[in-house]
């Protein structure tokens, strides 16, 4: 059961709280781990925006530091005596979910690992949720990992939020 786990990675808590319940989880299965790294577009374009003065190759750039994670997270599992092996998708084929889910059925992984904000109301609606994109379109199960910073936030006292937008184009209680 689950020996096949496959961890995407960015860099963030959360996905260092999702590769820390992986090698948990692997231990514990005797499974190995696929730690997944993607660059998409809007890496790029914020890698761009940030190097705007810097003459140079910004892909490479993303390739270097996406490696960087990669190492970083293998030599984590190898330390915990849990097999890994790393992949850099940087191809701009399709959305991250869609990448993660396609190498999750060409692998196949028996399972998915990856942290997430826990974001909810406003904030997900803005920004999005990449976790609930994978989950959705994965065909192997997803276990979602929260920070506990934002379980803390989640868990918080409600306060009421107004926004008001003057065209009266959306107005959001």
């Amino acid at each position: 059961m689950y020996q096949k786990i496959l961890v995407p990675i960015d860099g963030s808590h959360t996905s260092s709280r999702g590769l820390q319940e992986a090698i948990r989880l692997a231990k514990l299965t005797k499974g190995r781990l696929r730690l997944v790294h993607v660059i998409d577009e809007l890496s790029f374009a914020l890698a761009m925006d940030a190097y705007a003065g810097h003459a140079g190759n910004w892909l490479d750039t993303l390739r270097e530091a996406g490696m960087k994670l990669l190492k970083g997270a293998k030599a984590e599992a190898l330390a915990a005596d849990i097999d890994a092996e790393v992949v850099l998708h940087d191809s701009f084929n399709g959305k991250v979910a869609e990448l993660v889910a396609a190498e999750a059925s060409s692998w196949p992984a028996d399972l998915i690992v990856l942290g997430t904000h826990g974001r909810r109301g406003i904030g997900r609606m803005f920004l999005g949720s990449g976790a609930e994109s994978i989950l959705r379109i994965a065909s192997v199960p997803v276990l979602l990992v929260r920070s506990p910073e934002e379980a803390a936030v989640a868990d918080a006292p409600k306060v009421a939020a107004r926004v008001s937008i003057p065209s009266t184009a959306l107005s959001i209680e």
